[in-house]
């Protein structure tokens, strides 16, 4: 019996038809054709370690911080309120994704292919009731004819089974939360394996296993055994096994050498160039470092000395400052412009207060002077500072407000001071 005749898969997106012309190396005939990411996966380029630390130190931050809700006034002030997003956006994209889970792998897809995808999901009212993170390579980013808005064609999910999976979908800019990364165009951001790691990770993965090669292979010798005469095969192999048999191993490590027949020792030194493939690596963590913009003593590169200063709060401020605002600035304009209409003047912000917070002494001196120190005018209530530093309110008169002593009373005038 013959199997049955199942229809062909839908072509992808970019398969149309482009003249000779067109097709050129980093166009986007080249790159719908032959794919950006041709011979730089996201697994290769994770296989390198300083990838690997300056992705997940940037998406496990992004993933740890988390976003409040806020209501603004008239006058630009914020006021954090409740709000039902809040639950999405902190705990749970939906049923299968937690959310700090959720952002590290939609920051995760921003920093390797330059854009993050999560598909919004709606009742039928319209209110917001979760998030499904998608990988970039599931989505075709198409614009409208008249260059107004975007749409999205999806592919289905391959994690699905095939009876329950849905095939190919069109999405509204609407229902879709895209955060796009450097580069943006209107329509995908700039992929680093594209642009980037092509050849610094190119690069950095051809030393890497270079040096697995060099170390497993035993490819240097310490000494070498030098004679004047002349040795058979056998000779040569029965020296082999005799050296291997008596001095190889921990135990046999500091046993001494009996030569005999003229045999001569000579010690082996490593050349040069192979001497520079550790300080080559160590160049190629920087380079990485510097795509990402992350510094090199974040993810273990201590050689260089960070001119941001020495105290955790220094270095927390610096990294939030210089490497993470731009991320999260980008996360906060998307989730704004598609979740809250304008006439709600709501809006969420990231609470980055953990990265930058002080050492408990510099903190609470801060609280100290907050409160009014030494006379100091107030500006912060005992509420407000206990907020800060996550403790609850305070029970009514477990701290009794404590008053200024009194003024010495003026000193009677004597008969002298009268005169």
């Amino acid at each position: 019996m013959e199997p049955p005749v199942t229809a062909s898969p839908a072509l992808p997106v970019h398969a149309q038809t482009w003249k000779s012309s067109e097709i050129t190396r980093g166009s986007e005939a080249w790159s719908s054709i032959f794919g950006v990411d041709s011979g730089m996966g996201e697994r290769t380029a994770l296989s390198l370690s300083a990838v690997y630390a300056c992705v997940q130190l940037l998406a496990g931050a992004i993933g740890t911080l988390p976003l409040h809700v806020y209501r603004r006034d008239r006058e630009g002030d914020l006021a954090r309120i409740e709000d039902p997003v809040w639950w999405i956006l902190n705990e749970a994209f939906c049923d299968r994704w937690q959310a700090a889970a959720a952002w590290e792998f939609v920051s995760a897809s921003i920093l390797l292919r330059g854009d993050g995808f999560a598909e919004i999901l709606r009742t039928q009212s319209g209110v917001i009731r979760g998030l499904v993170p998608i990988h970039p390579g599931r989505v075709e980013v198409r614009v409208l004819p008249d260059g107004s808005r975007l749409i999205y064609d999806v592919a289905s999910d391959p994690t699905i089974p095939a009876p329950q999976a849905v095939g190919r979908r069109i999405l509204d800019q609407d229902d879709m939360l895209h955060i796009p990364g450097f580069g943006f165009d209107g329509v995908r951001g700039l992929s680093p394996m594209a642009h980037h790691m092509r050849m610094v990770g190119g690069t950095g993965i051809a030393m890497q296993e270079y040096a697995a090669s060099f170390f497993r292979n035993s490819a240097r010798p310490d000494f070498a055994l030098q004679t004047d005469g002349t040795l058979t095969q056998e000779q040569i192999d029965d020296l082999r096994s005799q050296l291997d048999m008596r001095h190889q191993g921990p135990m046999n490590a500091a046993r001494p050498m009996v030569l005999l027949g003229g045999l001569k020792v000579q010690t082996l030194t490593m050349p040069l160039e192979e001497m520079q493939l550790l300080e080559s690596r160590r160049f190629q963590v920087e380079e990485i470092a510097r795509v990402f913009g992350v510094p090199p003593f974040m993810i273990g590169h201590s050689e260089k000395v960070t001119s941001w200063g020495s105290g955790v709060e220094a270095m927390g401020i610096g990294f939030v400052r210089y490497s993470l605002s731009p991320w999260l600035r980008r996360i906060e304009n998307e989730i704004n412009r598609k979740f809250f209409p304008r006439t709600t003047r709501r809006v969420v912000l990231f609470d980055t207060t953990e990265l930058e917070r002080a050492d408990t002494k510099s903190l609470f001196e801060a609280m100290r002077i907050a409160l009014g120190r030494a006379g100091e005018p107030a500006f912060m209530t005992r509420a407000e500072v206990r907020r800060k530093v996550n403790l609850p309110a305070e029970a009514e008169g477990e701290f009794p407000e404590t008053t200024p002593a009194a003024a010495p009373a003026p000193a009677t005038p004597t008969e002298e001071t009268v005169r």
